[in-house]
């Protein structure tokens, strides 16, 4: 009985896959830029003075706004602080510290930390994937590793894919489904120019619609940008001014040819440990899962603390954060990662 189940379930994926290779085209033949055919609204950019929208920020109380409309409001004055924790010398993950091992500090002003946790919560992940032409050496890779870091998140856990090449679009909506995923990037083929600036954009803008408080973004591309809309410092601001924690995987050429993918690798490392995660650069392709599987290991091990900000101000200025390990004696050398600081409210 169970193989009969088992090969009814193969039989439907099969057919799945088949389905959409039919309404692409016949496969090994010339196909349509798929992107061609999903239309995406991007959000217009927004006023360079502008103050940030209230649910783009850490505010007085973090807010989650799921897309059912209901909002979640955690305790008032709480700051909550995702970090990850690595060794030094060899990068590996260390679990297993305490509160204790922690100081926070807030616009350089030390804080008690009133909640610490270590449980691996659901997170709402969007997938931001390079498809321009210079991905079509490494898209069978690349779509490996996806599928590891898929497949290694918490079962809980929500995507959604922005791909992109000239322009970006919303390929996979939200899905807990890896398989769903899985058989739709197959049917993608790399082509034309890169607007990565437009589609990091796009997957915060996207983020806000998420179902749990939780938001992370995952980039995976080869190079700098040559064809966005968007300009890096209108990015960079949207970046500081979301609470979605961003991690990126480089596949940069030894010898970049042009200035924008030289400058590729400035852009995603900044963006990432701006908001506490990391770019990790592909030196060996065939190491590409191997990566994606520690970013989704990172994120299913991370500490949280809270705390309530000894000085308040609805000023809606920048507040930096600095946290510091205090480690138990006879560790390694170890490096904590988080976001750089948060927007108090502005009211």
């Amino acid at each position: 009985m169970r193989d009969r189940e088992r090969w009814k379930n193969g039989l439907g994926r099969m057919l799945g896959v088949l389905a959409l290779a039919l309404a692409c085209g016949p496969l090994g033949r010339g196909q349509e830029n798929p992107l061609d055919k999903v239309e995406t609204s991007i959000p217009k950019p927004p006023a360079a003075k502008a103050p940030a929208a209230p649910e783009d920020k850490l505010p007085e109380a973090t807010v989650a706004r799921p897309r059912n409309g209901a909002r979640l409001r955690l305790e008032a004055n709480l700051v909550l602080v995702p970090m990850t924790v690595t060794t030094t010398d060899t990068n590996r993950l260390v679990t297993g510290l305490e509160a204790t091992n922690f100081e926070v500090f807030d616009n350089n002003t030390g804080q008690v930390i009133k909640t610490f946790s270590t449980q691996d919560a659901p997170v709402t992940i969007g997938i931001v994937f390079d498809l321009s032409g210079s991905m079509t050496s490494k898209f069978g890779r690349a779509r490996k590793a996806l599928s590891e870091f898929l497949r290694t998140s918490n079962p809980a856990d929500e995507f959604f894919v922005v791909g992109f090449n000239d322009k970006p679009a919303v390929i996979v909506d939200y899905t807990s489904d890896v398989e769903d995923v899985e058989a739709r990037m197959v049917m993608l083929k790399p082509e034309n120019r890169t607007a990565l600036i437009d589609a990091v954009y796009l997957g915060v803008n996207k983020l806000k619609e998420a179902k749990y408080d939780r938001k992370a973004l995952l980039i995976v591309s080869d190079g700098g940008d040559n064809r966005s809309r968007y300009t890096e410092g209108e990015l960079r601001r949207v970046v500081r001014e979301s609470d979605v924690q961003i991690y990126s995987i480089g596949i940069y050429d030894a010898y970049a040819p042009t200035e924008e993918e030289q400058l590729g690798p400035v852009l995603l490392k900044d963006i990432s440990e701006m908001t506490g995660g990391r770019m990790f650069p592909v030196t060996d392709i065939a190491d590409m899962a191997d990566i994606a599987s520690r970013i989704s290991a990172e994120l299913r091990n991370e500490y949280v603390i809270g705390y309530r900000p000894t000085e308040v101000k609805k000023d809606g200025n920048w507040r930096k954060l600095k946290v510091r390990l205090v480690p138990p004696p006879g560790l390694p050398a170890m490096d904590v990662h988080y976001r750089q600081g948060y927007y108090a409210a502005s009211q």
